[in-house]
C-alpha cells in the first residue's frame, strides 16, 4: 500500500480536485463547453482514484483489526473471517494498481490501430489479416465500436494495411500493449510443400487525441493524393477517387482514409490521423530525453519483436517482454488477449515501483 500511494501525490491530487471544483462554480463556466466537459472528467477521475485509494486503505485498517483480535482471542471464526476479508483485499488491490496504469495521458483516449506485413508477401499479408480479425473479435467482446478507416488488399490473400478506430472506455490503455512487432510460425497454407514459415506484422497504436490539443502543422510540409478506395465500402467508394493520403515530408508519416464517401471528410480523418501521430512523436521525444537524462534505457517498443505465435511444433504464444504465455494459441487469435494485456499493465506498475 505505501508502493501504491506513493505513485501518485495523494496532496497535489486533492489540490487539483478542490481547484477544479472552484472553476466550475465559476460565472461562464459553460461558455466553453468542450472545455468545461473536460474539467468535469478529469474531476471525475480524480475523485474515482481518491475514493478506491481510501476504501482499499479502510479495508487495510479493518485486516489489522481483526488480525489484533485474533491475537488475542485465537478465536477459529475470526480466523475464517480474516482469510475471506485477505482474499478480497487482494483482487481489489491488484484490480486498483491496474487501474492507476489505465489513467495515465491519453488511456482513456479512443485508439487508432494500424496493422501492416512485413516482407513475405502472401504469407505476412494473410498474417495480418488474421491479426485484425483478432483484435476485431476481442474489441466486440468488450462492446467497443471498431470503424475501418483505410483498407488495402493483400495481392493474393490478406492485406497490405488496414487502419481502424476503436472507441469505447480507455480503449487506448488497454490496446497501448499491443504496439510492436508480431511474429507467426506456421504450417504455410500457401506452401504446397507444407513447410513451416515465420511471418512478422507491425502494429502501430496511436490515441485519437481531442480537439483541445493543439498540434501545428504547416501546409507546406504536406504532400497531399487521392487514389481509389479498395476494399469494403460498396461500389461507390470503388468508382471515384475519393480515398485521401497525406505524407508529412519532415517525419515521412503517411496517414489515409477511404472510409468516408467524401474526399473532403477523407482529408478531415486522415488530417486527425496525422495530428495524432505527430502528438505522440513528440511525447516519445520527451520520455527519450527525459530517459537520457535519468540514465535510464527505454525500450523501442515499434521495431521490436514483443510477441511470438506458435503454432508448429506446438502450440503456444508468448510474450517476450513479460513473459507471460499460454499454450492455446486459436483462442487469442479469436481475440482472447486480456491476459497478455493484464500482464503488460503489471509489468509496466512494477517498472514504475522499482524507479
Amino acid at each position: 500500500m505505501h508502493q501504491l500511494g506513493g505513485l501518485f501525490d495523494i496532496d497535489q491530487m486533492k489540490a487539483d480536485l478542490a481547484e477544479n471544483e472552484l472553476a466550475m462554480n465559476e460565472p461562464g463556466f459553460w461558455d466553453d463547453q468542450q472545455k468545461a466537459q473536460a474539467v468535469i472528467k478529469t474531476s471525475n477521475d480524480l475523485k474515482e482514484r481518491l475514493n478506491t485509494f481510501f476504501q482499499i486503505e479502510q479495508k487495510l485498517e479493518d485486516m489489522q483489526v481483526v488480525v489484533e483480535l485474533y491475537e488475542e482471542t485465537e478465536d477459529q471464526s475470526l480466523w475464517e473471517e480474516l482469510q475471506t476479508l485477505q482474499t478480497t483485499f487482494s483482487q481489489e488491490l491488484e484490480s486498483y494498481q491496474l487501474s492507476l496504469l489505465l489513467s495515465q495521458a491519453h488511456d482513456s483516449a479512443n485508439a487508432i490501430i494500424e496493422i501492416h506485413p512485413g516482407a513475405g508477401g502472401t504469407e505476412s499479408q494473410d498474417w495480418g489479416e488474421m491479426l485484425l480479425r483478432m483484435y476485431d473479435r476481442w474489441a466486440h467482446q468488450k462492446g467497443y465500436q471498431v470503424k475501418v478507416i483505410d483498407y488495402q488488399n493483400g495481392e493474393e490473400a490478406g492485406i497490405k494495411s488496414v487502419t481502424l478506430e476503436v472507441a469505447g472506455n480507455k480503449v487506448y490503455g488497454h490496446l497501448k500493449s499491443e504496439k510492436g512487432v508480431h511474429r507467426l510460425i506456421r504450417i504455410s497454407p500457401f506452401d504446397s510443400n507444407g513447410k513451416r514459415h515465420t511471418s512478422f506484422c507491425s502494429i502501430d497504436v496511436t490515441p485519437l487525441i481531442d480537439d483541445s490539443i493543439e498540434v501545428e502543422i504547416n501546409p507546406d510540409d504536406l504532400r497531399i493524393d487521392t487514389y481509389r478506395a479498395s476494399g469494403a465500402g460498396g461500389q461507390h467508394i470503388n468508382k471515384t477517387s475519393s480515398a485521401v493520403r497525406i505524407t508529412h515530408l519532415p517525419t515521412g508519416i503517411v496517414t489515409q482514409s477511404q472510409s468516408q464517401r467524401s474526399q473532403i471528410h477523407n482529408k478531415d480523418q486522415a488530417m486527425n490521423l496525422l495530428k495524432a501521430k505527430l502528438y505522440q512523436l513528440e511525447e516519445e521525444r520527451k520520455q527519450k530525453e527525459l530517459a537520457a537524462i535519468k540514465g535510464d534505457q527505454l525500450e523501442n517498443a515499434w521495431g521490436s519483436q514483443i510477441r511470438s505465435y506458435v503454432f508448429h511444433p506446438y502450440s503456444m504464444v508468448k510474450d517476450h517482454r513479460t513473459g507471460y504465455e499460454t499454450g492455446n494459441a486459436e483462442a487469442v487469435l479469436d481475440g482472447e488477449i486480456d491476459g497478455f494485456i493484464d500482464a503488460y499493465l503489471k509489468w509496466q506498475l512494477e517498472g514504475q515501483q522499482d524507479t
